[in-house]
């Protein structure tokens, strides 16, 4: 991808995100932008790649948009968003791993509470309606699947940091404060 293109594509994603990122991240204290804003920084903090990092930011980018292909709930949202968000970065020219990243963090949802019953626990309301929308705990086979995934040690660090990104009271870097970070990606 040429800089060109590569920045004509940063640009759509962040206007993407300024311009529906602002509503409410159901039933949670911040809104969508907050949320994916806050996600990022999780994981800039606890060390992670910058295709990582980036994943975190655009996880919940399948939220954004409505098409036809989403299957949306007013309560929660796009709950198919985790493949419509990887489809439609892959179409922009995001790598592989991070559409897989973005792909697999509503797995990683399923595959905890299936294996640490601790987990639902600690999820927010809103967390667990989706939950149930997205087909609840995974059962064993697809469990031992997902485990199998070659990525799943980032889904899993991905998921906990989307729980975390919830907090009305932090103050950290902003959306265009990854431009830099997204023009490299797109231009590797």
């Amino acid at each position: 991808m040429t800089n060109d293109q590569a920045a004509a594509v940063a640009t759509e994603v962040m206007e993407l995100l300024r311009r529906t990122g602002g509503e409410q991240y159901f039933g949670e204290a911040v809104s969508k932008l907050e949320h994916a804003e806050q996600c990022a920084w999780q994981a800039r903090q606890a060390g992670a790649d910058e295709e990582l990092t980036l994943a975190s930011l655009l996880h919940d980018i399948g939220h954004l948009f409505d098409a036809e292909q989403t299957v949306r709930d007013e309560r929660v949202g796009v709950v198919n968003h985790d493949e419509m968000g990887a489809q439609w970065l892959l179409e922009r020219g995001f790598s592989q791993r991070l559409a897989s990243l973005v792909g697999g963090h509503v797995g990683a949802k399923r595959y905890l509470t299936a294996t640490n019953p601790a987990y639902l626990n600690q999820l927010s309301p809103a967390s667990v309606e989706t939950l149930r929308l997205q087909g609840g705990p995974m059962s064993p086979d697809e469990a031992a699947r997902f485990a199998a995934t070659p990525e799943v040690r980032d889904m899993l660090r991905l998921r906990a940091w989307d729980e975390l990104a919830k907090d009305p009271n932090w103050n950290g870097p902003r959306l265009e404060d990854y431009r830099e970070m997204m023009l490299r990606h797109l231009t590797r």
